[in-house]
């Protein structure tokens, strides 16, 4: 019974979504703020499982909102996904940058919405992981490392950094083992590593890290053979 929090200065809009949302079995309670301000308030008070968050509202942003409530370091943390148009890639970039999960549009149909709500419960990245790199390539170059919580305690693996490279060149962790060579299971336990060691909050945010950082860079391909695990 996950609860949602839905997040949107526009009364049409937000009372549209939770509506909907509320006409589906098995989910929890769905509750909604009208700003950034709100939305903290509403997180803290019903620690919501899922975030769906405008970008554009007054007194505080969506995009400052997400930064504050995963600053929170709530367990387990809320997944933000932010309520986006056509025309705001460089928001849901700073968006995924920050920590959140991934985006949808504001204009989809309501039964897309639906799917990729319920998807989203289950599964650590909304949109596919290679429309997420074309954003990232966009939008990359020439920006600053991002800024994390803290320095790795310690540094990556070379099996790890071949880890974080696949997923920031869009594959998905079963294409990953094939890759290697490895089960999957072995490549989550890789990629729960990398995420610790980084204080990753998503994978779209160990994307965006990866190619601010040089561990992936535009136009690169998954490569054969995979390169020998080395500290």
């Amino acid at each position: 019974m996950a609860r949602i929090l839905v997040v949107d200065d526009q009364h049409l809009i937000r009372s549209g979504i939770v509506t909907l949302l509320r006409t589906v079995d098995g989910l929890g309670p769905v509750v909604e703020a009208a700003d950034g301000e709100e939305a903290v308030a509403a997180v803290l008070e019903h620690r919501p499982e899922l975030v769906l968050m405008d970008i554009r509202m007054p007194r505080l942003s969506g995009l400052a909102a997400a930064e504050r409530i995963l600053a929170l370091g709530l367990e387990p943390a809320p997944r933000i996904v932010v309520l986006t148009t056509f025309d705001e890639d460089e928001y849901v970039y700073a968006a995924l940058r920050a920590g959140c999960s991934g985006f949808l549009l504001k204009d989809m149909p309501p039964a897309q919405l639906l799917g990729a709500v319920t998807a989203t419960l289950s599964a650590d990245l909304l949109v596919a992981p290679a429309r997420v790199r074309r954003l990232v390539e966009r939008h990359a170059g020439g920006r600053r490392p991002p800024v994390v919580p803290d320095a790795p305690a310690e540094p990556l693996t070379g099996r790890e950094a071949e880890v974080l490279g696949f997923v920031a060149r869009g594959l998905a962790n079963d294409e990953i083992a094939a890759e290697l060579s490895v089960s999957e299971s072995t490549v989550k336990t890789h990629l729960h590593r990398v995420m610790t060691k980084l204080h990753l909050r998503s994978r779209a945010q160990a994307v965006v890290y990866a190619y601010e950082t040089g561990i992936a860079r535009v136009g690169d391909r998954p490569a054969h053979p995979p390169a020998p695990d080395r500290p």
